[in-house]
């Protein structure tokens, strides 16, 4: 494991106590700091804990909130619930992967953007709703998906 990784995870270790309850709470932390889980992270988290590493990965593997692979600095969701669907959601999906050249799940080679499609967001007056970061974008239109993608820079 790199220097740079290992005082890292150290410090996020450092705050907890190694009981196997904080497992969520200690990958959430990790991944936050690195932005993803990678696999000496997660048998490291797991040797803390006292957990088998394969307990620790089919946790990682349950939540669609961890990742595997390193995410872009923004992250733009796109509903995908039947509101959002009904009001064009599908196609401001498809504009969001043609400007970002990328597909849902994906992230752009240079790291600054990743695309996911979400169940829903409970917005659905708002609909059609796009997320990037933690903003929330409503009534999206495929001419305001520029807009926002070049906003959220």
């Amino acid at each position: 494991m790199e220097t740079n990784i290992e005082e890292q995870l150290d410090e996020i270790l450092s705050r907890h106590t190694g009981d196997s309850s904080e497992l969520i709470t200690v990958l959430q932390e990790a991944q936050e700091g690195f932005g993803y889980l990678p696999e000496e992270v997660m048998v490291r988290i797991a040797k803390f804990l006292r957990l088998p590493a394969s307990t620790v990965y089919g946790v990682v593997t349950f939540y669609a909130q961890f990742k595997f692979t390193p995410i872009g600095k923004r992250v733009v969701k796109v509903c995908r619930g039947t509101a959002c669907h009904v009001r064009g959601g599908a196609d401001i999906l498809r504009e969001v992967e043609k400007r970002l050249g990328i597909k849902s799940g994906e992230t752009t080679d240079d790291l600054e953007y990743s695309l996911e499609s979400i169940a829903c967001f409970g917005s659905c007056a708002l609909a059609p709703v796009v997320v990037v970061d933690k903003t929330v974008y409503g009534r999206v239109t495929k001419k305001k998906v520029g807009q926002i993608l070049s906003d959220s820079k």
